[in-house]
């Protein structure tokens, strides 16, 4: 509970007041992993500015942290808040599991922008609708700032964005001349303070990316202390070899690396873990920097297209609801997405059966209806395969179709987990259950992939200990990204500080029932300023742009 200066017989003015804040009494995890202490905290302006005893000092606001834990903010590897956060500042599902900065930038990025881009991402939106008065990813950043957002956000360089910056959605190779473009690109977005370069590399037009072309603009991100980080080739059938390309590129490149989401996708594949987690501690030991981050639950969530072989996008989404409205090529695509391949992701058959396909976004309000039910439950309503239901529904709905794909194993989960090199994201956008954002249904992971760490895995299963689960969601994520002075509860660190309840805290999202709140968490402050007030959001906005290490002042 907050108890404020004048219910303790305190007439304080702002500078009679020690402190602006003192969160009293908890047990603190500093985010380096040690053992917690029970200590307090106290904060000036946005910094902690003391750790000790001090229950004699004033603040004009005290914290009873009295058998509760208290955290550096969580920082969340995979956002994709970039569209959420303009519709709704607050990033409230993120805010109340102790989220206190979102990282984006998973292959696209909202800058840099151009004509091509900029008509692409307007034609790309659904139920939220913005427009791009923006022209680079660092000025997108000041924007949401500017705007007012809850927490504090950093962005990767889209390797997508770059290519559909530079060549378009054609599959072809850059010229030498488009590649030095793009290497300028890259060189501009890093000196404003981009974090490196992200790559989701199943999708077109990534998909049609060499890895030579990938080096080449890592080398410019490395010379900026830049990160690359990556949405493999493959998870599935060619895991192994996506992991050797994601190396190669760490390697040639001189450039930390990171594996987005770590899995392995499709039954046939689970046994593959083991191999996976093994080659990237070789590469440690090789002396490589490369590490990964992860989401807690066993599904994935992409588009309906990730089930199409990637020429049916080539030359963008006109390109392929043109190919799906001929008949000979709806035949040539279906026979594709009906057996297994190694050239491509095929998620179909990843998922094993269209009983583990579930669609959950929809842009046409005709298809809406349509919602958390299964590919199999609409071919069956439709009278039609579901290939061919597939392919009708993202013709018809002239979108990607937001689905969950049930792909992994939770043996797998907790052997992920276990690895003291993992962080972690959510890969999905802020959500709240509320106003525009109940005309789809989000992966449960936007409201509870943290909590669900905290609750399920560390408190109730004991897969790892909570000091460890702290810093593998705030000082390990900071560290390397090179954040200024974020990650960890210290004196002279930005004061993003959350306080939860270790026996409450728990998930409640469910793939059937997504829009629901976690719980357990009681105050949230980002760079100083209380967001979550006993569970409930203060509606401040004092996040901030945050910079990688390689921005030119």
């Amino acid at each position: 509970m907050v108890v404020e200066a004048l219910a303790q017989n305190r007439s304080l003015s702002p500078s009679a007041a020690d402190f602006d804040v003192i969160i009293k009494g908890g047990t603190v995890y500093d985010g380096t992993g040690a053992e917690p202490k029970r200590v307090d905290i106290a904060i000036r302006g946005d910094r902690i500015v003391g750790i000790g005893d001090f229950k004699t000092a004033k603040a004009n606001t005290v914290i009873d942290a009295n058998g509760l834990a208290v955290a550096p903010g969580f920082i969340n590897m995979l956002s994709w808040s970039t569209q959420s956060l303009i519709q709704d500042g607050r990033s409230q599902s993120e805010i109340l599991q102790g989220v206190t900065t979102e990282i984006m930038g998973e292959g696209e990025s909202m800058g840099p922008v151009n004509d091509r881009v900029r008509e692409h991402k307007i034609r790309q939106q659904t139920d939220i609708k913005y427009g791009i008065t923006w022209n680079t990813l660092a000025e997108y950043l000041q924007y949401l700032e500017k705007r007012g957002v809850s927490c504090n956000v950093a962005s990767f360089i889209g390797a997508t964005t770059i290519r559909e910056y530079v060549i378009g959605f054609e599959d072809k190779p850059p010229t030498s001349e488009q590649l030095e473009q793009m290497r300028q690109l890259v060189r501009k977005e890093m000196e404003a303070g981009a974090l490196g370069i992200g790559t989701s590399l199943i999708y077109p037009p990534a998909f049609y990316a060499k890895t030579e072309e990938l080096i080449e603009l890592c080398k410019v991100a490395a010379q900026y202390q830049g990160k690359y980080i990556s949405h493999m080739r493959s998870e599935g059938n060619r895991l192994l070899e996506a992991l050797d390309e994601l190396i190669r590129i760490s390697r040639e490149a001189g450039i930390p690396a990171e594996v987005y989401h770590i899995k392995a996708a499709g039954k046939q594949n689970w046994r593959k873990l083991d191999d996976l987690l093994s080659r990237i501690e070789a590469a440690q030991k090789e002396g490589l920097k490369i590490t990964a981050d992860m989401y807690t639950y066993t599904a994935a969530g992409t588009g309906l297209d990730a089930c199409l072989p990637p020429w049916t996008e080539d030359g963008g989404y006109p390109a392929l609801f043109n190919r799906l409205r001929d008949p000979a090529t709806r035949e040539k695509i279906a026979a594709q997405v009906s057996k297994d391949s190694d050239e491509w992701e095929n998620l179909y058959i990843g998922a094993g059966s269209p009983e583990r396909i579930w669609l959950f976004g929809f842009k046409s309000d005709k298809l809406k209806p349509l919602t958390g039910k299964s590919l199999a439950e609409v071919a069956k309503m439709r009278g039609k395969g579901p290939i061919t239901t597939i392919m009708d529904l993202i013709s018809e709905d002239q979108s990607r179709i937001e689905s969950i794909y049930f792909l992994m194993s939770e043996e797998n989960v907790k052997k992920e987990l276990a690895k003291p090199w993992i962080s972690f994201g959510s890969d999905e956008a802020s959500q709240a259950p509320e106003g525009v954002f109940l005309k789809s249904n989000p992966h449960p992971r936007a409201y509870g992939n943290f909590a669900r760490l905290l609750g399920k895995y560390v408190r109730d299963e004991k897969v790892i200990p909570m000091s460890e689960a702290v810093r593998r969601l705030s000082g390990l994520p900071a560290t390397n990204l090179g954040l200024d002075h974020r990650g960890f509860v210290k004196e002279g660190m930005f004061a993003d500080v959350v306080v939860f309840d270790l026996a409450t805290i728990s998930d409640r999202a469910t793939f059937e029932k997504p829009h629901q709140y976690a719980v357990g968490v009681k105050h949230v402050f980002v760079n100083g300023v209380q967001v979550i007030k006993d569970g409930e959001h203060t509606g401040a906005k004092p996040g901030r742009a945050l910079w990688g290490p390689g921005k030119v002042k």
